[in-house]
């Protein structure tokens, strides 16, 4: 048998919880160092001398560098180990994004945002495929939407940061927080690894020592050679098995990294060129906090009506909340519609992120759930530019009639070919498709 199934019986411990809230915070500031550049960037738009389309390319460096490394940790973690990974790519985010403060031209620029982006990419798919990995299935969807949920903080972090420092301090000394998530890494290294990876690598001994710090005492040592010997290869992702399911992350991860960074990123700089927002600042910081009650809401409604349905309600009103500031002309409705984009786009993220390591078997959930968030990042690399000449040459309206119909594209994909995992062990899900 399999030493998974002590993963499914045993009850919730503190040491569930801590590898929760480890999870949590090391999410957090991975979204904190992302997003920390969106309040500064007209700030530092002007003092580098870049007009709209090289905004949009120093925006894609970051993203050209989470699609690298994305796809390349998630590979090394089943390689190497979930905890391992984790460490490396905080250490390498919060160095770089520190050292954006020392940018003094634009090339130099692109390659420090380039390189934290790599560490940021590399991580974000981690925690969610390391949490999962220990969380009973009845608790799964809970867990998972908290993690996601915790990049809010993250950007609220990064907003509340800026409200302080940038008045006083200047854009620069904005990014020597960047360095904060270099507190998380000791306690990283103080949890154990995944049971479920050491397992599929054959380190039983190592797996059920991690077994008893849950305490569980007596252990069947007989364990399937057979599940052991299996291994999984890349192309496993566009077989028979597992197609669809890659289509709707590959859609999933695409959409909603293009949808999210574009309009946040370049949030305030909507704002500004509005004309409508008073203190484009303070207003950026109050939408953002609205995305606390969506991905609270989610998270809830996971465990409760599934994944798919979570998706499929929060896709389609992101989509109609697009719409309605493409047609905003006024104070109130364009703070409402980015309100309701705030809510809704990201209770849609928790949904993914619970969704995205459920669909691929142990021996390439990190593999699968990094190319899904490689995918996302060709969203992240196209958004920028895109958004920038749309934006200058259309204007405001055609920018967010285009976030709206790819919601709706999204949503569509998860309609016709989602699956529902609500409920259901990893190892259910994997054998549903063997």
């Amino acid at each position: 048998m399999s030493l998974t199934r002590y993963l499914e019986e045993v009850s919730l411990s503190a040491l569930h919880f801590k590898l929760l809230v480890v999870g949590m915070f090391a999410y957090l500031f991975a979204g904190m160092n992302t997003v920390l550049i969106a309040p500064a960037l007209d700030l530092i738009s002007k003092e580098l001398g870049l007009n709209p389309f090289y905004t949009g390319l120093l925006i894609t460096s970051f993203y050209i560098g989470m699609f690298i490394g994305a796809f390349t940790c998630g590979y090394l973690s089943d390689k190497i180990g979930r905890k391992k990974m984790m460490i490396i790519t905080t250490i390498i985010h919060a160095l770089f994004t520190a050292l954006f403060s020392l940018a003094k031209d634009f090339n130099t620029a692109f390659i420090i945002r380039l390189i934290a982006g790599y560490g940021a990419g590399g991580l974000l798919p981690l925690p969610g495929v390391y949490v999962a990995e220990f969380t009973p299935a009845r608790y799964r969807g809970r867990f998972l939407g908290l993690v996601e949920t915790s990049w809010v903080f993250g950007a609220l972090i990064a907003s509340g940061l800026s409200l302080s420092i940038i008045p006083n301090y200047g854009w620069r000394a904005l990014f020597y927080a960047g360095l904060i998530p270099l507190a998380v890494v000791p306690a990283i290294f103080s949890t154990p690894e995944s049971v479920r990876y050491l397992e599929k690598r054959g380190k039983h001994a190592e797996a059920m020592k991690v077994l008893r710090l849950f305490g569980i005492k007596e252990i069947d040592e007989t364990v399937s050679r057979e599940e052991e010997e299996r291994r999984a290869k890349l192309s496993d992702l566009f077989s028979k098995n597992y197609r669809s399911r890659t289509i709707v992350l590959w859609t999933l991860w695409f959409v909603l990294v293009y949808t999210y960074h574009g309009i946040f990123i370049w949030l305030k700089k909507f704002f500004t060129a509005s004309g409508l927002i008073p203190n484009p600042l303070l207003y950026y910081f109050i939408v953002t906090s609205i995305q606390v009650p969506g991905y609270l809401v989610a998270t809830i409604l996971l465990d409760k009506i599934g994944r798919k349905k979570v998706l499929l309600i929060f896709l389609t009103l992101s989509g109609l909340g697009c719409l309605g500031f493409s047609l905003a002309n006024d104070f109130t409705s364009i703070l409402v519609t980015s309100s309701i984009i705030s809510f809704f786009n990201l209770g849609a993220w928790a949904a993914l992120y619970t969704y995205t390591p459920e669909l691929y078997p142990t021996e390439i959930r990190a593999t699968g759930s990094g190319s899904a968030a490689s995918c996302g990042r060709i969203g992240g690399i196209l958004q920028g530019p895109i958004t920038g000449a749309v934006l200058m040459l259309l204007g405001l309206q055609a920018t967010f009639l285009k976030f709206a119909i790819l919601h709706w594209v999204a949503a569509i994909t998860v309609l016709l070919l989602g699956i529902e995992t609500i409920g259901k062990t990893l190892e259910e899900l994997t054998a549903e498709q063997r």
